[in-house]
């Protein structure tokens, strides 16, 4: 069965898409750290972040890259954390947050309830530099 995250791509579920390329995608998470707060999947469906070809890997970084530099730009940060925990969605997937220090990442804390205006201005303000 296709992955919450495999139905995204396929437009199955609705997202606030910030990039796409032929394999790869990224989209605002809607429970956020920080407003900014972007998910990056590779389109082929694998678990485990480290079970990625190698060319995959490198590909999901590098397409990440951009979308960092970005956020960093779009959202008042001092630079943007990343992370892979992998354990709430069995698709590989990179957690891209501005932070302006080290407990900006903690996974603990209650996420912003952003409404749908609010994300849409983010991803307006994110997509000016891309």
């Amino acid at each position: 069965m296709a992955t919450i995250f495999t139905k995204i791509i396929n437009g199955e579920i609705p997202s606030y898409k910030v990039a796409e390329d032929d394999n790869y995608y990224a989209f605002l998470d809607i429970n956020p750290l920080a407003k900014g707060h972007t998910l990056v999947v590779p389109k082929k469906e694998v678990d485990y972040m480290f079970d990625l070809d190698d060319e995959t890997l490198a590909g999901l970084n590098i397409f990440a890259k951009k979308i960092a530099k970005a956020i960093e730009k779009a959202v008042p940060c001092k630079r943007i954390g990343t992370t892979v925990i992998g354990l709430e969605v069995p698709h590989a997937h990179l957690h891209l947050i501005p932070i302006n220090g080290i407990n900006d990442m903690n996974f603990e804390k209650p996420k912003l309830k952003l409404s749908d205006e609010e994300f849409k201005q983010i991803l307006a303000d994110i997509h000016k530099y891309l």
